[in-house]
């Protein structure tokens, strides 16, 4: 007589804890504020829907663009909206009342606020390639408005990127990327960069460490992190720190490159800390780069992954920096640890393809523990009178997800601590 154990059954597959159907067209942008109080996505139509996360309900919708919107943020009391129209518009956000936040409204209906628009710009759309904002918190001009740098793709030529200031709209750094020492005999005379037009970018500053450990002699340049058509990414750092402002590129020094993907890379995420990046494309390869380099590079600047599951359209880092989720063309969210790649799990429910994902934002602080290893809440602890600290701490494990199939999906994640 067998003695063996009966095999314990699968648990059910996770489901997501709520949906918001707000958009009749594709999602296309995602985005959290930093106090989690707020879901912005935008669609293939143009639109962009303000949800509050405490009710559920849209606080905002409207037509920011006339064509399918890239990129969506929250900068302050701003937000900042890229799209396929060639616009780059940056709006007043509207602030939500009390009554708001809780009662809220359906998005279908029509007295939803609507932002007043700030100001814009032209740029160049060809890319696909959404903005990237760096707010500079010891920057202000008048009135109280906050001071930003935007890094776009070039208004000519897509293989390179402009970095403008906000609110001025001033160029600051123009045509970065673009080869200006060529001989007018070689292969490539004009200039262009040969990697193909720029997919994804990241612009941020890098702390390098002084002769003395003194935080005195710790001095920033601005990076700009690229990856591009053919597969690679660039890492490009400013050192001409006499001047502000460039032209064709010039001093903008390449740290690295690296090539580990075979097709077009189509999403890169970097890390909360600016440490790491991680890149998908349409193969079965996620690629992950040391950023934290301040001396001679390594020879490896890229390590890639090969996973069972190819075409990847999206991918977002978990605060912390441990997890990342890959949002596939067939519409699954695959979990990974990002020091390992080692599956985590599988999120399914979009029949159609994950085109953006997007991680709540950590507590500022952290929630007590226990000595015996439980969370320990006092409903008392927390200055908001309508939620509690447990429901903020449950908030911040919020995965957030958009589909060509309308609909955004929000699943609560374990913390996947051994």
């Amino acid at each position: 007589m067998s003695t063996t154990a009966p095999k314990r059954p699968a648990p059910p597959p996770p489901s997501p804890l709520h949906l918001l159907r707000s958009h009749s067209s594709p999602l296309s942008a995602l985005a959290l504020s930093d106090d989690n109080e707020r879901v912005y996505s935008a669609d293939a139509s143009g639109k962009v829907v303000v949800t509050s996360t405490r009710s559920l309900r849209a606080l905002a919708s409207w037509i920011a663009h006339t064509d399918s919107i890239l990129g969506v943020e929250e900068w302050d009391n701003f937000i900042v909206t890229h799209g396929r129209d060639n616009k780059l518009h940056v709006w007043q956000r509207v602030e939500e009342t009390p009554f708001s936040a809780r009662i809220g409204s359906s998005a279908g209906l029509p007295n939803l606020p609507t932002p007043t628009l700030c100001y814009s710009m032209d740029v160049n759309a060809l890319n696909f390639c959404r903005f990237s904002l760096v707010i500079l918190s010891d920057g202000t001009v008048g009135n109280g408005k906050s001071k930003a740098l935007i890094a776009l793709p070039n208004l000519i030529d897509s293989s390179t990127a402009d970095v403008w200031s906000l609110p001025s709209n001033d160029r600051v750094h123009a045509a970065i990327g673009q080869e200006t020492n060529n001989p007018i005999l070689s292969a490539n005379p004009s200039g262009r960069n040969t990697s193909g037009i720029i997919m994804s970018m990241h612009l941020y500053y890098y702390v390098h460490n002084g002769p003395s450990t003194s935080s005195s002699n710790k001095y920033r340049n601005l990076r700009l992190l690229t990856a591009y058509e053919n597969g690679s990414v660039v890492l490009r750092e400013y050192t001409r720190t006499e001047k502000e402002a460039s032209v064709e590129g010039e001093g903008w020094d390449i740290l690295w490159k690296s090539k580990l993907h075979n097709e077009s890379i189509m999403a890169m995420k970097v890390s909360r800390a600016n440490d790491f990046a991680v890149t998908v494309s349409a193969d079965h390869i996620m690629g992950r780069y040391d950023l934290a380099i301040d001396g001679p590079p390594p020879e490896e600047h890229g390590i890639a992954f090969r996973t069972k599951h190819p075409g990847n359209g999206s991918i977002a880092i978990r605060d912390d920096g441990k997890v990342c989720a890959a949002g596939g063309w067939d519409g699954k969210i695959r979990l990974y640890s990002t020091k390992s790649f080692k599956p985590l799990g599988t999120l399914k429910y979009h029949k159609l393809a994950c085109q953006c994902v997007e991680f709540a934002r950590a507590c500022e602080e952290g929630p007590k523990v226990h000595k015996g290893g439980g969370l320990a809440v006092d409903d008392n602890e927390s200055d908001d009178e309508d939620m509690t600290l447990q429901e903020k701490i449950e908030r911040t494990r919020w995965l957030i997800a958009g589909s060509k199939d309308n609909r955004v999906s929000i699943w609560s994640l374990i913390s996947f601590e051994k």
